[in-house]
């Protein structure tokens, strides 16, 4: 694309230099530069991309974008783009080198604290099996509509996002579900997509020491509504709400007459409205009551949460011009998401979970849905990431307290922190209930699942699909649920022996 073609998409930008050129790519990497690319200089939370704008121009890039001026000394033949916003200017640049991909896609972003990942591989099922072929972007997987890789990252970069969907076009894909993070908004990573759904879970305590405060932290998720607000992209754009959350029924609140509002949940003022809701360990049923119809919604998947999580993906789908009667259809066959809630198997007559609770209201929420099947015990093995909101640690071990016969504190990812100094801050949390701290994760899993007796459950929490362990000078393969399995089948050999 010529250079002046792709620049004007941008509303506030001052050139100095020739717009002739042929640009073929983007970059916020100056490694990556080579001639026909535009180096963009962004300023991250520790490096500032301005400090290589000279490697870029030693690589010999065509144009460089940044917030600063162009030198008053400047003799590089490259042209220089300033704008006031670089992530902003990135994002609008990747989506027009792309083609806009997005406008040729049913564009579906879910963002909150808890629930994205499940509510997006539920909304990507009920668009597959109703449209073939769909798009997939979040937390676990990619799925292009022909391929199928591990995710990067939550919310890929502005220019890997806008390459990601337009593989899904070119792939026959007529809609995608992806999680849209906070740090993604945040970032501008999603600012130039037009979303014809956007769904906002809940908000609880997470990512403070990033935002700072939960005001700020809700604050940039309900910037994403105000900004497709004021400016869809020429789409029109509906807010699906859970307005059971108080965070969510603010948000539904401040956006009346500013766009088409969906609110789901229990409570009677919901458009999509959950009723006489029943599990097992096997799944649920829920009725469903939305447009003026009743529907009887049946899901291979346990807890009340997870209501909201279908209810999300029924009432995102609606606004994606898929009927409510498909989608709960659909639902029958649900496939299990990856880490969450996933049931790894049972020994002896004991059966283990594994959960990606990184929070203190999805660890209470995930004690609370085993609680409801009613095990002999309830047994928890969870810790707490290093580098992270510290003050959430004490409330993780409160809100296990609160529904386990016992716990069992480990490490999850301690990063550059010490195991134990981050164990001692959890404990201050666990009151009177019986634990017994065990830095090494996988004895931790050994020995909650050798301990337990016929009718426990075991609960192994907050980490979930991950499949590595973070310590400061070293990342080593780990995956709870091989970890949990290997227990399980040395706990049925054990009994096998006995008898």
């Amino acid at each position: 694309m010529i250079l002046r073609d792709l620049v004007s998409c941008l509303s506030r930008v001052t050139v100095a230099g020739s717009l002739d050129a042929d640009i073929h790519a983007l970059t916020a990497s100056s490694r990556e530069v080579t001639p026909g690319v535009v180096f963009a200089a962004i300023r991250g939370t520790s490096v500032d991309g301005h400090r290589f704008i000279n490697d870029a121009l030693a690589a010999r890039a065509t144009a460089i974008l940044a917030e600063s001026a162009q030198p008053a000394d400047y003799t590089a033949p490259a042209t220089w783009l300033h704008v006031p916003d670089s992530r902003s200017a990135l994002s609008t640049l990747a989506s027009t080198l792309a083609g806009h991909p997005w406008q040729d896609l049913k564009v579906a972003g879910v963002t909150g604290t808890n629930g994205k990942t499940t509510t997006v591989f539920l909304l990507h099922h009920i668009m597959k099996t109703t449209w073939h072929r769909a798009g997939l972007l979040g937390t676990i997987l990619v799925d292009d509509g022909e391929m199928v890789e591990t995710a990067k990252h939550t919310t890929p970069g502005s220019i890997e996002l806008s390459g990601l969907l337009s593989r899904m076009r070119d792939n026959g894909c007529r809609g995608v579900a992806m999680e849209v993070s906070s740090h993604g908004i945040d970032q501008k990573r999603v600012s130039a997509i037009g979303f014809d759904a956007c769904v906002f879970t809940n908000l609880t305590q997470d990512h403070l020491d990033y935002h700072g405060t939960l005001d700020n932290y809700f604050k940039v998720k309900a910037d994403w509504f105000y900004a497709l607000a004021a400016d869809p992209h020429g789409k029109k754009p509906v807010a699906v709400i859970n307005i059971d959350d108080a965070y969510g029924a603010e948000l539904a609140g401040s956006l009346v007459n500013k766009l088409p509002i969906i609110r789901f949940g229990f409570g009677v003022h919901c458009d999509f409205r959950a009723n006489n809701f029943r599990q097992n360990a096997r799944g649920m049923e829920f009725e469903l009551t939305a447009k003026g119809k009743s529907y009887l919604v049946r899901a291979p998947l346990i807890g009340r949460f997870n209501v909201y999580n279908l209810l999300a993906a029924i009432s995102a789908a609606s606004a994606c011009g898929i009927r409510p009667r498909d989608a709960v259809a659909a639902l029958v066959d649900a496939p299990q998401v990856p880490g969450r809630m996933e049931n790894i198997g049972n020994a002896g007559g004991a059966t283990v979970f594994v959960d990606y609770a990184h929070t203190p209201d999805a660890l209470e929420n995930a004690c609370r849905t085993l609680r409801e099947l009613s095990p002999r015990r309830l047994i928890t093995v969870f810790g707490c990431g290093g580098d992270r909101d510290k003050t959430k640690r004490p409330l993780m071990a409160a809100a296990a307290a609160r529904h386990s016969d016992a716990c069992v504190i480990t490490s999850d990812n301690p990063r550059s922190e010490d195991p134990l100094a981050i164990i001692r801050e959890i404990e201050a949390g666990i009151g009177n209930k019986q634990y017994r701290c065990i830095p090494d994760r996988a004895e931790a899993i050994a020995l909650a699942v050798q301990g337990s007796l016929s009718g426990d459950i075991i609960l192994i929490a907050g980490k979930g699909h991950e499949a590595t362990q973070q310590f400061a000078e070293e990342t080593i393969d780990f995956d709870d649920r091989k970890h949990a399995s290997k227990a399980l089948r040395d706990r049925a050999q054990a009994i096998s022996d006995i008898r």
